[in-house]
Parts: C-alpha cells; structure tokens; sequence
C-alpha cells in the first residue's frame, strides 16, 4: 500500500500559521518552526496552500509567479528549508498547483493587454467579443463563483473569463503554450523535492467549445456542477494522464520520495460520485476531495450513504475530510465542539485517507472578522451579504493569554486577521497541559490509528448492528467505531459491539453512549467467521 492511500495530511495556511520574523504575517520560517507540532501530531504529510508572488485578491489563488515565493512569505531557500526539514522529520510535502487562472498581474495577463485583440499573447487565456450593438453585454450568462458576471471588459472593448474574482483571469488550456508552461511548473518543484501537488479547482479548466449559455441556478446547487458547460468537461482527463505520467517518471532529488510514490490530488467540486470517479483512474489522479463527506449534515443516514457511496468505485483511493481553508470549521458548522469532536474520530477511523485543516486539531470555532478587516473577496462580490471563509484563516494560537497568543511578536492589531479574545484555553500550549483537550484527543486517534491501520485503504467498513436509526457503527480491521449522532443516549449493551474500548471523543461510563459522541473499540484476534454481528 503506498504511503498516500492512508496518510492523514496536515493543510498550512501559511500567512495564517506562525510569524518569524514579527510583521504580523505567518509565512515559511515560521511553518518550518513549527513542523514538530505537526508531527507530533500524528500526521504524514503537510500541504501548504500558495505562497506564491500574488496580489492577494483572493488569498493568495491569484498567482503572479508560479514558480516563485511571495516577499512577504520567505524566499526560495526559505522553501528548500521547508522541505528539507519536512523529509527529516519523516514529513512529505504537497504543494497547491494553481492551473485554472493567474493573477491579473501576471506578465502573461500584462501581456495580452497590451497585445490587443487578436494577438498571440491573448490566446493564452480566455478573451472574447461581447454580445449587443456595440458588444457592450457579456459574451454569455456565466455567473462568477464569487458573484456577479465571470466575465469583465477591457478598454479596448473585449471581455476576459474568470470563473473566480475579476483579478483572476481564467487561462486558455486549449493553447499548447498554456500546457507546456504548467508541465514546467511540475518539473520544477519536483526539483525541488515536493512529493505531490493538490490541483486546485481540477474540474474547471477546459470549458465548452463555443462556450454556451449556463441558464440559471448556478453555483446554487453543487450536485449540479457537472452540468455546467465551464465545469467537468472531458479533455480534462488526457491532460490529467499526461500529468501523472510526468509525475512517474521524471526524476526525484535526494530525499523526495521516488517518482511512483508521489501525489496528485484533485480538488475537484464533482458531487456526482460517478463522473467524480474518473479523475482517479489508475492513470489520471491519486485522490480526489471528498466533498460530498465535508457537506454532510449531522445525521447518520447521510453520512452513511455518503461513506457507502465513497467506496463505489472498487480500488479507488478515499478521502476524508471536515474542515479546509474554505470551509466553516466544524466547531461552528456542525454546531459544538461535542460534534466537532465526534466527528473527528468518526472521519479518522473510516479507511483511507484523512486530512486536517490547522487549528482543527485544537477545536477552534469559526472566527469573526470586522467589516473592515474581511479580505476575502465574496464578501465585496456579494454586496456585503456573505462574510467569505476569513473565520477559518484567522491566525493560530499557540501560547499565552492575550492575543496574538504566540502566533508572531507584533502587536495584536498588526495580525494577518484578527484573533478572537477569548482563545487562550485553544491554544497549543494550553491544551497540552490538558489531557482532556482536543489536542491530546486528536494525538491519541492519530497514534491509533497509525498503530491500527485498515488492512485495505480501498474498502470499505463493514457496517455492524446498531439500535436506532441516529448511532452509526462499522469495523474497519481490528478498529471498531460506534457514534451516536442523536440526542439521546445509547445503551452500549444494545450495541453488540465488538472489542475494548480505547477512546471516546467525550468521557464515558461504560453503560451508553451519550449524545454527539464517538467511541473506538479495539477487537483482539479471533478465528475467521466469528463476525456474526456484522450486517449489510
């Protein structure tokens, strides 16, 4: 089994991680500082999100410089420390590939506004003439999905895509120059060490030839995306191949890992767990995010079909997650820590691969950001009515009782976002000293799990009896999990598990299980065919 098909993977936001240098931003030295947190942890792998040059119109998705490191984050031996210091500690390191667009500051996009209309530098990405008289409307409906129109004109009267903000101008990945420039962009990390690469928005490259009316609704019901003519279109799937063929044999520098072990996963917002299947053919993606797992509600028959759906397709890799840079933590989203909390052991006991977003590991609740301190640019495109994902990205605590609580030695009013006021029991240092805290529970499922792991990544659990239609219990290997997502508690007795119990997301007394709580059982050997309890 290879090392990505189980890992648990770590997600660094790097200006919202640990300041080292005290101007109030997060960036590399600061995540190298702290890599033993993160494998103290329990994890096997880091991804980073972009610290690339970028203007920051959306938090650093808009690139200037794919190859390149922001001032404000390090330099480029900032990040041969970074991975360096990643494979010591036994760590590997992901990387976010960005192909869908580049800043509006990008010397590629300062190009084909000077070129003009026509030209071969406006090729590289998507510019076309506007509809009406004087081509004065949109060249179609395409809705941004940030809001407003995906398109913007120039003063010369054209009008350029971006799926995205305005400042990120979607690339023309039918143009062979686009290509070979992004197959470069491989090459040169895995110079560089990195073992895999995240593929931001995978499934939004190529767009319908002639690029047809989306009609309404969009972005309104993610199950829809794939019938989007900007969304899932099939020339993705030979670029993917060519990708991964790269990825397995161009060759890796000392203390990467070996061509054929590296990564590549997709985020790719398919709901449709079918068409989402293709971009993990054997050829194409190693992963590909489990979204349909991160919107789930509280509620056990959702997720079960969700997990049942996850594993339709026989030998694929699985992932898990909860929480990302993108989304309400679930703290706030699942609506307490209780259920943050079971939901934590519950995602890190199914087989495959599961990854953390930082910060989840100490409970943190979404943040609040002032009016006038939102960055992200949904809540301009909205007219102020969606306060974006800047509560996640609010920067980490990591010791004290006042903000900036360690995270840099700046004044509190100088942090990258602010941090709440009432964070000093979340903090790292804090929660250390609590063998109840979140932390040390995440630590412990970690150390189980890795001394624990599913004897095939690719199965699924086997579901076992259970009373009611809100507990949810299933066996993966000699790893029973049981939750309890009701509102009442259930009789452990009534549950027939299988094993000893080893942890529970809240303490127990040995009789029930309580509401909005998870527990793990351990099962000793036994002779095959004694899993009579085992169901359908």
């Amino acid at each position: 089994m290879s090392w990505w098909q189980d890992m648990v993977c770590y997600e660094v936001h790097p200006r919202a991680f640990a300041d080292s240098n005290g101007d109030g931003i997060g960036d590399l030295p600061g995540v190298t500082a702290h890599l033993e947190h993160i494998r103290d942890l329990g994890a096997d792998a880091v991804w980073i999100t972009p610290f690339y040059p970028s203007p920051l119109a959306d938090g650093g998705y808009d690139i200037a410089d794919h190859t390149g490191v922001a001032e404000d984050l390090g330099t480029s031996a900032d990040i041969d420390e970074l991975t360096s210091r990643a494979h010591e500690l036994g760590l590997k390191l992901i990387v976010d590939l960005v192909p869908n667009h580049t800043s509006d500051r990008h010397p590629w996009f300062q190009e084909a506004l000077a070129a003009g209309p026509g030209s071969a530098e406006r090729e590289r990405y998507l510019f076309r003439p506007g509809r009406g008289a004087d081509g004065e409307l949109p060249p179609n409906d395409w809705q941004s999905a940030f809001g407003g129109p995906a398109w913007t004109r120039v003063p010369d009267g054209a009008w350029y895509c971006h799926l995205h903000a305005a400042e990120q101008p979607d690339l023309n990945w039918r143009n062979p120059k686009v290509r070979d420039a992004f197959a470069d962009v491989l090459r040169y990390w895995l110079d560089r060490g990195v073992d895999g690469f995240r593929v931001d928005v995978a499934h939004a490259l190529f767009k319908a030839e002639g690029e047809p009316d989306a009609g309404p609704g969009q972005h309104g019901d993610p199950w829809r995306n794939h019938l989007m003519p900007y969304y899932d279109q099939e020339e993705l799937h030979p670029l993917y191949r060519d990708w991964r063929a790269l990825l397995d044999t161009h060759p890796a520098p000392p203390g990467a890992v070996e061509p054929r072990d590296r990564v590549m996963v997709a985020e790719s917002a398919v709901f449709d767990l079918e068409r989402l299947a293709r971009y993990i053919r054997p050829d194409e993606m190693h992963q590909a995010f489990n979204f349909a797992f991160l919107e789930a509600g509280w509620d056990a028959d959702e997720l079960r079909r969700v997990v049942d759906g996850s594993f339709a397709v026989p030998g694929a890799a699985v992932t898990w997650l909860v929480s990302s840079h993108d989304a309400v933590r679930p703290v706030t989203r699942y609506g307490s820590l209780r259920r943050a909390r079971a939901a934590a052991l519950l995602m890190l006991a199914l087989p495959g691969s599961a990854y953390l977003y930082q910060g989840e590991e100490l409970g943190l609740p979404q943040a609040h950001v002032p009016d006038d301190r939102i960055r992200d640019p949904l809540w301009e495109r909205s007219g102020r009515t969606e306060r974006g994902r800047d509560g996640a990205r609010v920067p980490l605590p990591w010791s004290g009782a006042h903000a900036p609580y360690g995270f840099t030695s700046a004044p509190a009013d100088c942090t990258w976002l602010p941090q709440p006021d009432d964070w000093a029991a979340l903090a790292v240092a804090a929660q250390e000293r609590d063998p109840g805290s979140t932390l040390a529970l995440y630590r412990e499922a970690l150390r189980l799990r890795r001394a624990h792991r599913a004897p095939d990544a690719a199965a699924p659990p086997q579901w076992l009896s259970a009373p009611g239609a809100d507990v949810l219990a299933f066996r993966r290997g000699d790893l029973v999990c049981a939750v309890n997502l009701g509102d009442m508690p259930a009789p452990l007795n009534s549950l027939t598990l299988p094993g000893r119990p080893v942890l529970g997301s809240e303490p127990f007394d040995g009789d029930t299980l309580p509401p909005d709580t998870a527990l793990w059982l351990l099962v000793p050997s036994s002779p095959e065919g004694s899993d009579d309890d085992l169901r359908d």
